[in-house]
Formats: C-alpha cells, sequence, structure tokens
C-alpha cells in the first residue's frame, strides 16, 4: 500500500469540489480508510461545522485529511501507537531541518543484538518465520533505546517514532498485521532500514490528541460532527470467543512505542496484554445478550445516543453485523439520515442510497458505506448554549504514557 494519498484533478471523484492537496501517510492498516477519504470530505463539504471528532483514529489518515481540509479535528484511540502518529502530524510544529538532524544521527547507529532481535528477527535462511530480518532488528534495537536517551519533549518524540514506525513498516515481510508472518521473506524486507522524515503539513485548525475510551470521549465533550468507525464485530456465526482481537493485529507497534520489553507468548510473540480475553473492544464483540440483540450493535446504537454533535457520520462495511434493522434501530428516535453513501470500489463511484431494497439487496456483498445523520435538537446537548462544553483545542498535551 502507497504510504501518500494524493487525489489528483484527473482522478478526482467530484466536480464541485478538488481535494488534490490532501495527502496523508500511513502503516499498512486492515482497516486503514484511505480509499473512503474522498468520499468522507464529500459528504461533509457543505456542513457548516468547524470541529470534529475522529473516534477511532487507527492509522489516522483520516485526522490528517481532515486537519488538512481546514477542520479542527480531535483524534482519538486507544492505541498508544496511533496517539503517537496523531501527535506526529497534528501537533508538530518545527521545521523538517529539526527533526532531519535528529533522523540522521539514528540512521548512522551501528545495530546491535536486542530484545526486538531475539523475538522478531530472522536470519536469511528463514528458518522460523520472523516479520522482519535480522539486519533491521539490530538497528531497531540500537535505534529505539537511543531516541529515549535523547530525552525528547512528547511532540518531537513522537514525530521520531512515527518515523520509525514508517521505516518499519517499509521492510516488514507481513501482509499488514502481526498474528502471522510470510514462509518466505518479502521483497522489501532486503532492504536497509532507514528514516525518514514524515510529510508534515501545516494545518489551520486547532487540533487535540486523546486515547480514551470512545464512551469518556464522548462524554467529557461537544463536538460539531463525530466520525466514527469502530472495529465491527465477525459476522461468522461459529467465531469462537477466544478469537485474535483488533488490537493484537498491531502487537509489535505498540512494544516499538513504548519499549517496555514485555512478556511474550504464541508462536507470533504476541505481548501478554493483547491475549484475546483482556484486549476485547465491546464493538468487537459478535455474541448477542439477554434481549436477542448483538452487544456490538447495541454499543453502537449508545455511542450514537450519547454523543454530543450536531452530525455523526458513520462507517459500515456490508461483511460486519448490523443488519438493515438492526441500523435503523441505532437511528431510530435520535435524528434523521441526511445520506447514505454506497461506495463501490470497482466502478469507482459514489452512489447516494434510501432505505430501499438496494440496501437490502447489498446483504453478502462486501461494500463500503457511509451513514450521514442530524441528530434531534432535544438529543443534542452541541446544540443548547447552556450546557455546551467545547472540547479544548490546544497543543497542550499530557506525556507520553507507557
Amino acid at each position: 500500500m502507497s504510504k501518500e494519498l494524493s487525489i489528483s484533478k484527473k482522478l478526482n471523484l467530484f466536480n464541485e469540489r478538488d481535494f488534490s492537496h490532501i495527502k496523508t501517510q500511513g502503516i499498512k492498516y486492515a482497516g486503514s480508510k484511505l480509499k473512503i477519504i474522498p468520499y468522507i470530505l464529500e459528504s461533509i463539504k457543505d456542513l457548516e461545522i468547524k470541529t470534529i471528532l475522529d473516534g477511532f483514529s487507527g492509522s489516522t489518515r483520516v485526522s490528517q485529511a481532515l486537519a488538512q481540509a481546514g477542520y479542527n479535528v480531535v483524534s482519538n484511540d486507544t492505541a498508544c501507537w496511533s496517539e503517537v502518529c496523531a501527535k506526529c502530524f497534528l501537533l508538530s510544529k518545527k521545521d523538517k531541518k529539526y527533526y532531519q538532524n535528529i533522523l540522521d544521527e539514528l540512521n548512522s547507529l551501528k545495530g546491535r543484538n536486542g530484545w526486538f532481535t531475539k523475538h522478531y528477527g530472522g536470519d536469511k535462511a528463514m528458518k522460523v518465520k520472523m516479520p522482519f530480518q535480522i539486519k533491521n532488528t539490530r538497528k531497531l534495537d540500537a535505534i529505539r533505546d537511543r531516541i529515549d536517551e535523547l530525552k525528547l519533549n512528547d511532540i518531537d518524540k513522537s514525530v521520531v517514532l512515527t518515523s520509525l514506525l514508517f521505516a518499519l513498516d517499509a521492510v516488514d515481510s507481513t501482509l499488514g498485521h502481526f498474528v502471522s508472518y510470510l514462509s518466505k521473506w518479502s521483497k522489501r524486507s532486503h532492504n536497509d532500514l532507514m528514516l525518514k522524515v514524515p510529510e508534515l503539513k501545516k494545518t489551520n485548525g486547532k487540533h487535540k490528541v486523546l486515547r480514551e475510551d470512545i464512551f469518556d470521549v464522548i462524554k467529557n465533550n461537544t463536538f460539531d460532527l463525530a466520525y466514527f468507525d469502530p472495529p465491527y464485530g465477525s459476522n461468522n456465526e461459529k467465531m469462537p470467543p477466544s478469537r485474535v482481537r483488533y488490537s493484537s493485529y498491531y502487537h509489535i507497534w505498540t512494544s516499538v512505542v513504548k519499549n517496555d520489553k514485555p512478556t511474550l507468548f504464541g508462536k507470533v510473540n504476541r505481548r501478554e496484554d493483547t491475549r484475546d480475553l483482556i484486549s476485547a473492544s465491546i464493538f468487537e464483540e459478535f455474541r448477542k445478550n439477554e434481549s436477542g440483540n448483538f452487544i456490538a450493535m447495541e454499543a453502537i446504537k449508545r455511542m450514537v445516543q450519547e454523543t454530543k454533535a450536531r452530525y455523526i457520520l458513520l462507517s459500515y462495511s456490508s461483511g460486519g453485523r448490523a443488519t438493515k434493522k438492526e441500523l435503523e434501530q441505532i437511528f431510530e428516535g435520535t435524528g434523521k439520515i441526511l445520506k447514505i453513501i454506497e461506495i463501490d470500489y470497482k466502478k469507482n463511484i459514489m452512489a447516494t442510497m434510501s432505505w430501499t431494497n438496494e440496501w437490502i439487496n447489498s446483504d453478502g456483498e462486501h461494500k463500503e458505506y457511509l451513514f450521514l445523520m442530524e441528530k434531534s435538537a432535544n438529543k443534542c446537548n452541541a446544540l443548547t448554549e447552556n450546557n455546551k462544553r467545547k472540547v479544548l483545542l490546544d497543543n497542550i498535551t499530557p506525556p507520553l504514557t507507557a
């Protein structure tokens, strides 16, 4: 996957507005919204909004795009590596030369055997499947410890760590996650690890980065629009409750950011704190509650109802758990649907849909949907000035936590 999104005028999907200046960067990511970014921007461009919550920011591509489009962005995710990427792209202010000097020093370090090499470095013969060749994990061991020794401030450290994540992503031997590794070295894995300065874009908005449970975020803040793309539960009826959870896919990125050298388990050396029954998200819970409703869908319903925003934009993949009836129940009594957008990547088109047989007949096909809803005034505290508590949009953030 390309590390950069660029929508040229020639390939622009829309006639009314050009998004060719929007360029984002990110790691290979199973939940990436790289392709959906132009549709998101198009769907909200006519709304009178300033502050947007990206509630499950992941690789932060959507947060980056919204910031570059001129919005105030609140980027939230529970993953520490997502927090690092968000601070890099939304909060950094220094010029490229400052970071280049730091990266030059790190790139010049001589590799050595350390914790990452012991657990994730493989030799050329591939006797044991590993995500990186040993020459690159040796470099990683030297670089990661040196980063801590530099005593950088939180934001500068986030830029450097993001550079390291991107460099590792460019030389891995995986399919884009770390729950299984390729049986033969990928072509890119033979390249040498090299840190480069991320493409830092100047934006006009004021941004904030959070790493909190989404229900705490929506309880304590209000927004003009909230964009949600939660990790939906599987639609496989036979999926066991001990399956690999979404957060476990990126356990190595967590270890790179924290550098805490945790206890590991399993064939792919996962972190102990990513065990399936520990790291589960309620949005991945495919089982039903006592009322016969899917727990994951009840969580989405609660999230939509409790969010204090005039507008909500919800991403949904037809491979997920929801049915037409359950999605209707989520929005019922909360507000009204303004747009339902079906994205057909094969045809490269965007179509606005209604609650018709078109939606029903789309079941079984893997398509992407965007639901834009306007909440009823009596359901939305963001519309009443007396109890409106705007999120603090400043660049003062807590220290990078372990």
